[in-house]
């Protein structure tokens, strides 16, 4: 058991959509991020998937309907929902998934990261 202060560890993410692993719950990751610019469309077809904005803020795109998400905010998306991140400037996010959730989902591409270093 050891403290994280997500201010400091926010320092360890080096670009942006890299998640950083800060803690485990269950069978659940704590991780944070970076985010700038769009993300890929994209679902977790067997997770729900938590965002919490500890700075700036996010849009979440969803079909039909677009979640501005501040600072302090948090968000559940529900497994199988389709959605894309986008931070018009840098923002940084907790986000609490399933252990081995890939952060593309069910897409794979230039932006998934498999191999997530932990703080």
């Amino acid at each position: 058991m050891k403290k994280i202060n997500l201010p400091e560890a926010i320092t360890a993410v080096k670009g942006y959509w890299e998640p950083v692993i800060v803690g485990s719950i269950n069978d659940h990751n704590a991780k944070i991020a970076k985010f700038k610019g769009e993300f890929v469309w994209h679902h977790h077809s067997d997770t729900d998937e938590l965002f919490l904005i500890l700075k700036g803020t996010v849009h979440i795109e969803l079909e039909g309907e677009t979640k501005e998400l501040k600072e302090g905010d948090l968000f559940v998306i529900k497994k199988g929902v389709e959605h894309r991140p986008v931070a018009l400037e840098e923002a940084h996010v907790l986000m609490i998934e399933k252990r081995g959730t890939i952060n593309t989902g069910n897409v794979v591409n230039e932006q998934t990261k498999t191999n997530l270093k932990t703080v």
